[in-house]
Order: structure tokens, then C-alpha cells, then sequence
């Protein structure tokens, strides 16, 4: 085995500077930090589960209630590496504060929305606030954990981290379906609470105060935001414009040459909004690769399963709730054996045996979709789980520990802008297979009915565009042809829905497989010194190599 080691006072880790020294008490700045960031977990899932309540009252299209998904997930990619680097720079305690502060009043304004035209501008715009929030909250929490805790007790530290913001994840669905027996709007009021536990833990925890005397990469900022939305953007409406459309592709492509460009700005940048040197460590690379795949099914999970819960399995938003339980049920558990596994034998084993448990896992569940059985879906449900709770907190934890210079909140930041731009591609490109597929299978379902080709199609437009927010209670109202036939063919759309789902589940066993091969490329070094690795450079240090 080959053991990477670090000297003491690696990197530039000497231009920080501390105010309010003493040391912080581990424990009360792991729950702070924990308190805080479950609250963003908890936001992934929630929402999901009101979806349809949130729907039927205010009136919004199925593409209008992705967006009001998708934009917390966008703000979250698009601003994170910038959360990241104000950490660094104006402090890790500091930004965490104030992150939470603007999630906690963007989730009572949400809760707050009026009824009428303004209801889905209203909406989307305070949940991408609440995205802005957790973009400078997360890294910042995150840094605050990798800060305080030495690099041996980093890896049960973090397990602990995402395995319980994993269970409080669970909490999301289960506190949404009872919230919503009340109110939709308590699902976002709730948020209120836990910030107040939060904060008071962190002002107990007494968390020095650190930063870097550098300044702050606007223009990199603005780049990678643009590039971001832009190419999800295009991916999110593709359903709408059709995969054919200039400005569908012209969205995409155009992402994608701002975000070059933004690379090719931060290689010429003294002090850059992201170090893209850091990318030549080949464990780096392969740690994003992994997570990027990972999390093109981890977050995307969350929505189409309780949307099919309650579509195609009749289940109410509690029972959605239970059905989502048996995923982090296997979350949870793996998640506590993937840290063990990091710190004895480096991240390259669990990011195998997680990518190939969650690829076979979610294969296994997408075949099951079908039977429209609860019952029968649980073990495999609880497999994927599985396999992405041995991966995350390792693939998190040793691309973390690879840091330039000591800066763990740059890198948190490029660590979760991956993870979250992979997660809004993953909804926005699933969504669009989704409704693709469902209007496939109900034309065909209404066609072999007697219904006319032209009828039929848009028929089952409408039925593809409000599915994903209607509950089986739901069903068409009026004594015309159509309305009848439509009630009468509800049971053969439910699994015209199961179906569609079943591309979508079969993509994420894909994605999860493709994460797999990647994993094969990780050089199986770890980092072992109480700071950070550098950028891999030929001749320095010595490496530790688990196969």
C-alpha cells in the first residue's frame, strides 16, 4: 500500500488568517453544520411530495412545477463554487450564517405565495433564492466540519455528516406528507426551526473565524452561473421546444462554449474563482466523475419516484413518503460502512462496490415499476439507496482532501457545483424522457380504444403535461367522448406512467454504471497527513495504493 503524506504547512494555507481563536468544540460544530445543511437535504424532497397539492391550488403546468424543482437545484450549481470561494475569502462561519439566514427567509416567502398569475414566478423565484442560500451555506458548513476535524477522523466524520443529513433527507417525504395533510405552505415554514437550532449550536460551538486575504473572481462567478443556466435551460424545455429546436440546441451549445470559456478565463486568472489545476490529479478527476454520474440519478430519484407513487400506485403523499423510507433506509446504513471503508482503505473501494450495488439496484427497480406493487419494489428501492450511500460521503471526502493550498471551501464548492449541475441535468433530461414516453403510451392506449390519431395525441399531451402532478383521485371531469374514455382507460394510463417511469429508472442504472467504470480509474492513493494534498506533481510524496 502506498501512502500519500503531506509536510506540515503544505500549499499556501499560510495566507489564512484567524480571528477569535480557541478551539471549537467538534461535536456541537458537527450538529450546527448538520442542522444546517439537513435543511437543504430535507428541500429535495419535500417539495416533490406536495408537488401535486402544490399544483392543484395554484394552478401550475407540470414544466412550471419542474421549474419550481429545478430552480433550487439550478442556483445551487450555478452559485456554489462562488459560495465556496466567499468562504474561503470572508471566512467559513461567517458565509454559513449568513447562507442560512437567506434560506430561512426565501423558504417563508415561498410558503408565503400568493394564489393568481404571480404564483409560479413568485415560487420559482424565492426557491432560487432559497438555491443562492444553500450555495453559500453548504460549502461553508461543509469547510467548517473538514476544518475542524484532523484528516484520520475525516472520513468517520463525514459519513456521520451525510449518513445522518441522509436520514434527515428520509424526514423530507415523511414530514411532507403529514405537512401537507395541513398545508402545502408548512412545507417550506417548517425550514424556520431547525435554522434557530442551528444557529444557536453554532454560536455555542464557538467555530474560529478564518479566511484568505484574496479577492473575489467576479467575472469567473458570472461566467460559470450563465454557462450553467444556459445548458440546463436548454435540457429543461427540450420537452416543450422538441429536441429538433434551434433554441433548444442553441441554449445547450451555448452552455457549454460559455462554461470553455470560462475555463479558458480561470487558467489565465492570478486568483480564480475555481483552481482548474486541481483537475490534474487523476483521483481528483476520477472523484468528480463519479459524483457527477451519481448524482444524475441521487436527487432526480426523489421526484420521479413520488410522482409515480402517486400516479401510477394511487398512493397518498404519506404513503409516497413510506415508499421514498425504503431508499434511505439503504442510504442511511451504507453511508456509515462507506466512511469505514474511506478511512482504512481509501475511497477507490467504495466507490466501486457503491456504483455497482446502485447500477444493478436500480435496474432491478425499474423491472419491478410495472407490477404496480409497493410491497414488491422495497429490497431493490433499498439496494439503489445503498449504492449511492457507500459512494458519497468517499467520493466527497477524498476529492475534498485533495485541496490546493488548504482551501476546502473552493473545492467543497467545485465538489457540489458537480454534484448539483448533474442533478439539474438529470431532472431536466429524465423529465423530458418522462413526458416523451408517456405520450407515446397513452396515444397508443387511446388509439386502441377507438379514439382518432389527431384526438388521442391531444389527449394525451394534456394527460403527459398535468400527470406529474395529479394523484390518481384526480380523474377528468366532464360527460363528452373523450373524458369518458379517459376515465375508463385510467387504470391502462397508470401503467402507460409506470412505463415511462421505467426508462427513467433504467437511465439512472445506466448513469450509475457508467459511474462504476469510472471508479476503475481511480489510482487508489489517499491522503494521510493532517493537510491536504496538493495537485498531483511527478516525484512528491508518497502514494497509498488499495486494489
Amino acid at each position: 500500500m502506498r501512502t500519500e503524506k503531506v509536510p506540515p504547512g503544505h500549499g499556501s494555507g499560510a495566507a489564512a488568517s484567524s480571528a477569535g481563536g480557541g478551539s471549537a468544540n467538534r461535536t456541537l460544530a458537527l450538529a450546527a453544520m448538520l442542522f444546517a445543511v439537513s435543511m437543504t437535504f430535507i428541500d429535495q424532497t419535500i417539495v416533490s411530495i406536495a408537488a401535486p397539492s402544490i399544483i392543484d391550488e395554484l394552478g401550475l403546468s407540470s414544466s412550471g412545477m419542474q421549474w419550481v424543482v429545478n430552480a433550487y437545484l439550478l442556483a445551487l450549481a450555478a452559485f456554489f463554487a462562488l459560495g465556496g470561494r466567499l468562504s474561503d475569502i470572508v471566512g467559513h462561519r461567517r458565509v454559513m450564517l449568513i447562507g442560512t439566514l437567506l434560506f430561512v427567509v426565501s423558504s417563508v416567502l415561498c410558503g408565503c405565495v400568493p394564489a393568481g398569475d404571480l404564483a409560479q414566478a413568485w415560487l420559482i423565484l424565492f426557491r432560487a433564492t432559497q438555491g443562492l442560500g444553500a450555495a453559500l451555506m453548504f460549502p461553508a458548513a461543509l469547510a467548517v466540519v473538514i476544518a475542524v476535524f484532523p484528516v484520520e477522523k475525516r472520513g468517520r466524520a463525514l459519513a456521520l455528516f451525510f449518513g445522518l443529513s441522509g436520514a434527515l433527507t428520509a424526514v423530507g417525504p415523511l414530514l411532507g406528507g403529514w405537512l401537507t395533510g395541513w398545508t402545502w405552505r408548512a412545507i417550506f415554514w417548517v425550514n424556520v426551526p431547525i435554522a434557530v437550532i442551528a444557529l444557536v449550536l453554532a454560536a455555542m460551538a464557538r467555530i474560529p473565524r478564518t479566511r484568505r486575504r484574496e479577492k473575489l473572481d467576479v467575472p469567473g462567478a458570472v461566467l460559470v452561473a450563465v454557462g450553467m443556466g444556459l445548458s440546463v435551460l436548454g435540457f429543461q424545455q427540450a420537452s416543450a421546444w422538441g429536441w429538433s429546436s434551434a433554441a433548444t440546441w442553441g441554449c445547450v451549445v451555448g452552455g457549454i462554449v460559455v462554461l470553455a470559456v470560462f475555463c479558458r478565463y480561470e487558467l489565465g486568472v492570478a486568483e480564480p474563482l475555481i483552481r482548474l489545476q486541481v483537475f490534474r490529479d487523476r483521483a481528483f478527476t476520477v472523484d468528480m466523475l463519479v459524483l457527477f454520474f451519481a448524482m444524475l440519478a441521487f436527487v432526480p430519484v426523489f421526484f420521479f419516484a413520488s410522482v409515480y407513487a402517486q400516479v401510477s400506485l394511487s398512493a397518498s403523499p404519506n404513503q409516497a413518503a413510506l415508499y421514498l423510507l425504503y431508499f434511505f433506509i439503504g442510504f442511511g446504513i451504507a453511508s456509515q460502512w462507506g466512511g469505514r471503508i474511506l478511512d482504512r482503505r481509501g475511497a477507490r473501494p467504495a466507490m466501486k462496490l457503491g456504483t455497482a450495488l446502485g447500477a444493478v439496484g436500480f435496474a432491478l427497480w425499474a423491472n419491478k415499476l410495472t407490477d404496480l406493487s409497493m410491497h414488491d419494489q422495497w429490497p431493490y428501492a433499498a439496494l439503489a439507496g445503498a449504492g449511492i450511500g457507500f459512494l458519497l460521503a468517499p467520493a466527497s471526502t477524498d476529492a475534498v482532501n485533495r485541496s490546493i493550498g488548504a482551501s476546502y471551501g473552493e473545492v467543497t464548492g467545485v465538489t457540489q457545483t458537480v454534484r448539483n449541475f448533474a442533478a439539474s441535468i438529470g431532472i431536466a433530461v429524465f423529465g423530458t424522457v418522462l413526458t416523451h414516453v408517456t405520450t407515446d403510451r397513452v396515444v397508443e392506449t387511446l388509439t386502441s380504444k377507438g379514439l382518432p390519431a389527431g384526438p388521442a395525441n391531444d389527449a394525451a399531451r394534456s394527460v403527459a403535461e398535468a400527470v406529474t402532478g395529479n394523484a390518481d383521485t384526480r380523474e377528468p371531469a366532464g360527460d363528452g367522448r373523450i373524458a369518458t374514455l379517459m376515465r375508463d382507460s385510467m387504470d391502462a394510463i397508470r401503467l402507460d406512467f409506470a412505463e415511462a417511469n421505467q426508462w427513467v429508472f433504467y437511465g439512472m442504472a445506466i448513469a450509475l454504471g457508467i459511474a462504476y467504470l469510472c471508479a476503475h480509474r481511480h489510482p487508489g492513493t489517499r491522503v494521510t497527513g493532517d493537510t491536504p494534498a496538493r495537485t498531483a506533481e511527478p516525484g512528491t510524496g508518497t502514494r497509498e495504493d488499495d486494489r
